[in-house]
């Protein structure tokens, strides 16, 4: 369909910089009762920008007290490895389980995370699309076309991104079927992962480099951030393919309870990340492209998301746990196939 982890010292640098970047905000939240640190992925900038003054004035009237919230946006895996290593985030809300599921072996995230908020956590999803130059030069309107002669493809790093290893099992998935092999599938990946000229840490620095940096004919990323992307860059420069099959992502959020029970912090971040499910919130979840769970709200923005004919991770591939391993773990097939590029 066509529209017009790292070493301790590592992560210490890492959770300096963030520190030091947030300590420019200061101005903006030292006046508030009560702070909250919202640590999430690398696309979710413009959405927060807008839910956090919403919940904000929310909780002002209905609790009376003043709240502020403090917002840290990167590469999903680089931001675990910062609340890892030290960075007091009250809630997180990443791109996928697997992020959440490493703070449960830190002792920082509940178990049952799954059961704090409906959707087992997750208040909206997304799916993986094609983002092509204006004209779409290269005929690109399928997983098959990536791997044409000359096509370059812009992915984010699956070791350090979300939206990267999203499009590595939604590739792995077309090549799977296509083939009805896992050798067919990882020969089909191996082959689009040869055509990466460059591996961004995040989705936000693959878009820049696609779109800034003029490299790639097509950029692998969410629907919400191509969206953007034609908004901000321009809908004369690009267009939206939806292949014939890709992943739904359901990103999650949670509660780190070490760091809100330390801070007293615990209703107000429950309170929050409540929030993210009512009407106000879902209004400005679809606003921003990502795909509510509220289904009034979906339906009345439902010219903005085509169907596609999507697969879960859970239902494709046996579960995140499953996938990480073979996949993204040390060694795994990810790391045997970019050895041989």
């Amino acid at each position: 369909m066509f529209f017009t982890f790292k070493p301790a010292h590592t992560s210490r640098c890492l959770l300096g910089a963030l520190l030091a970047s947030l300590s420019l905000a200061a101005p903006s939240w030292v006046r508030a009762d009560t702070t909250l640190l919202n640590v999430s992925y690398d696309v979710t900038r413009e959405l927060y920008k807008d839910l956090n003054p919403a919940f904000v004035a929310q909780w002002q009237k209905s609790a009376g007290e003043k709240l502020a919230i403090k917002q840290s946006n990167g590469g999903s895996t680089k931001q675990v490895q910062s609340v890892l290593a030290g960075l007091d985030a009250d809630v997180i809300t990443m791109n996928q389980p697997p992020d959440v599921d490493a703070l449960v072996k830190g002792g920082l995230v509940a178990a049952d995370w799954r059961k704090a908020f409906p959707h087992n956590a997750t208040p909206y999803t997304t799916t993986t699309i094609f983002l092509v130059r204006k004209g779409n030069p290269k005929g690109i309107k399928d997983w098959a076309d990536l791997l044409k002669p000359g096509v370059e493809v812009i992915i984010p790093n699956p070791k350090t991104s979300g939206n990267g290893r999203y499009t590595y099992l939604a590739a792995w998935v077309y090549g799977l079927q296509k083939s009805g092999t896992e050798a067919g599938a990882r020969d089909y990946v191996s082959k689009l992962f040869a055509r990466v000229p460059v591996l961004d840490g995040g989705g936000r620095g693959a878009t820049t480099t696609f779109t800034q940096r003029d490299m790639g004919d097509v950029l692998i990323t969410f629907e919400n951030e191509a969206i953007l992307i034609d908004q901000e860059v321009g809908g004369d420069k690009f267009d939206v393919v939806y292949p014939s099959v890709s992943v739904e992502a359901s990103p999650p959020v949670a509660v780190v309870g070490k760091v809100v029970d330390k801070r007293g912090t615990r209703r107000q971040a429950e309170a929050y990340l409540n929030f993210l499910y009512t009407p106000a919130a879902q209004e400005i979840i679809a606003r921003h492209h990502f795909r509510p769970r509220d289904e009034s709200i979906l339906r009345k923005y439902a010219s903005q998301f085509p169907k596609v004919k999507t697969f879960s991770v859970e239902d494709a591939l046996g579960g995140w746990e499953k996938a990480q391993k073979l996949h993204f773990s040390d060694g795994g097939i990810y790391d045997q196939i970019v050895t041989r590029r």
